[in-house]
């Protein structure tokens, strides 16, 4: 949401890619092959030492064991597709053959159609024209087998909305590719060719990967099949705000990568080449996979049904800063901040309220706030789970079932802002706040048990993003049921300190700290 106080997350200039690729865009950056892959040479130093052990003559490369990762890829490699997308786009035919290569020329390198004499831009519309659907080259990606019988796995980005996929192998062969099921949330996609005796990758175990370790990753970047480049895993579980908790590494990821292996030491699939950081839209030495682990739960479902069954629970969640945790007396900033419950959900059944922190979720911490959707949405739906929330300063246990995800693209509308209230205004000058009694008909339409609403914000209250309208549910960990209430509750703190307060707009809650005024 656009409002200050309501923002769980910083706005940065990061710019997340999918490793994807257009023909087009190879097609540009192919004509400059000779000055964008000059060649590198990798050197690694010897490790930092103390005492006697520094004073030691480094040791030679050959001495230090440098990788050699040519039997991974002997091993590997064969079991690595190229995968190239083409969609179906509606162009004029025309008699005159000259036209027609100067329609191509135009559309292949402008991406557009050829301006006509007469003015005329829409296709089709000369007399000595028809239109008919042509196919055309959409995307490159790579992907991987993980079945002698031809199942495959790749980016969902890969072959979104393509309408023919041909999967080339690493002996050649080509064949036209069905695919079985995509789960965008996740990036993970499952294609079927049909073909036998087929080289497949073994899958590792992710929670063995260390960070510090030497990967290798095997793709098409650029539609240049076969290509293979090594680094080292730079970080686990890092969050980039998907419902996946990354791997980082260093290793070289271009467009055209997509889809392709990320592979450990032992020749073992550990991740699924995704996504990049960058400022320029090319690699800038961070690269994103999306683990095996996580990546093959998905991948046995869209097998088996086509599509990925996750949990839900009704909840809109946000962050808990470390200011909010220590304001609250949470003991570190971890959990998950309930904003919102959705009237009738699992959540609500359960007694779930917004401005709860969930702790743990059916006995697992939920240490950031994003931990709990991935613990929720690997929850079968009909499961009873249960969840440890913190409220006003103290521990509560709740029980709930599991509902089912809906899917993608389906959303709820959302509710109308509380109305305007009529009642005398209470003026709170220490806060900058000016707050009135909601009546019991506000109170029963936004189902909320007491708060009050704010008619005017300025100074420290403005500062905090505060605003007319808005509904305070309470202040430093106790509930508030009236405007004189809340008068009485602010002449209690401690005016040499922030203070919480749990405010509602619309539809979502969150915890806001205020300074008050001396």
């Amino acid at each position: 949401m656009p409002d200050r106080f309501l923002s769980s997350r910083r706005t940065t200039s990061r710019r997340w890619l999918l490793a994807g690729v257009s023909l087009a865009a190879a097609t540009t950056i192919g004509l400059s092959l000779t000055s964008h892959f000059s060649a590198t040479a990798q050197s690694s130093g010897p490790p930092m030492g103390t005492g006697q052990a520094a004073a030691v003559t480094a040791p030679s490369a050959a001495q230090r064991g440098l990788p050699d990762f040519a039997d991974l890829v002997e091993q590997v490699g064969p079991a690595v597709v190229n995968i190239r997308t083409t969609t179906k786009t509606q162009v004029a035919r025309s008699d005159n053959p000259a036209d027609e290569e100067m329609q191509e020329f135009f559309r292949r390198f402008f991406g557009v159609p050829v301006p006509r004499p007469d003015g005329q831009q829409r296709r089709g519309q000369t007399p000595d024209a028809e239109e008919q659907e042509t196919p055309r080259p959409s995307g490159v990606g790579s992907g991987f087998i993980v079945s002698s019988d031809g199942y495959l796995m790749t980016n969902a980005h890969v072959v979104d909305g393509a309408q023919e996929v041909i999967v080339r192998l690493n002996d050649k062969r080509e064949f036209k590719a069905r695919v079985v099921g995509a789960d965008k949330r996740t990036d993970v996609a499952v294609l079927k060719i049909d073909a036998t005796g087929l080289p497949a990758v073994r899958f590792g175990n992710v929670d063995r990967l260390r960070v510090g370790e030497w990967v290798i990753a095997i793709g098409s970047p650029f539609d240049l099949d076969n290509t293979v480049t090594a680094g080292i895993v730079s970080a686990k579980a890092r969050d980039t705000g998907d419902l996946v908790p990354f791997i980082q590494t260093d290793v070289a990821i271009n467009p055209g990568n997509s889809g392709g292996p990320l592979i450990n030491m032992r020749g073992e699939v550990v991740g699924i080449n995704s996504q990049i950081y960058s400022r320029s839209g090319g690699y800038m030495g961070i690269s994103f996979a999306i683990p095996i682990d996580e990546a093959g739960r998905i991948a046995e479902q869209l097998r088996s049904t086509g599509r990925v069954v996750r949990g839900r629970i009704g909840v809109q969640i946000g962050e808990v800063t470390r200011e909010v945790a220590e304001s609250l007396g949470l003991p570190k900033a971890s959990g998950a901040l309930v904003r919102g419950v959705e009237s009738g959900s699992p959540a609500d059944k359960a007694g779930l309220e917004a401005g709860d922190i969930v702790t743990r979720f059916d006995g697992k911490p939920v240490d950031k706030w994003n931990d709990l959707p991935r613990l929720v949405g690997a929850t079968k739906p009909g499961s009873k789970a249960a969840l440890q929330v913190f409220r006003r300063g103290a521990t509560k246990d709740l029980t709930l079932v599991v509902a089912e995800l809906e899917p993608e693209g389906t959303a709820k509308a959302s509710k109308p802002d509380a109305p305007s209230s009529a009642e005398a205004a209470t003026s709170i000058g220490v806060l900058g706040l000016t707050v009135a009694d909601l009546s019991d008909a506000q109170r029963r339409q936004l189902k909320i048990k007491g708060g009050v609403r704010v008619t005017a914000a300025d100074g420290p209250a403005a500062k905090a993003g505060l605003r007319e309208g808005d509904l305070i549910l309470s202040v430093a960990n106790s509930e508030v049921g009236s405007a004189r209430q809340f008068e009485q509750l602010v002449g209690r703190i401690d005016r040499s300190k922030p203070v919480n307060l749990l405010v509602r707009r619309g539809e979502w809650a969150q915890y806001v700290l205020i300074r008050p005024e001396r």
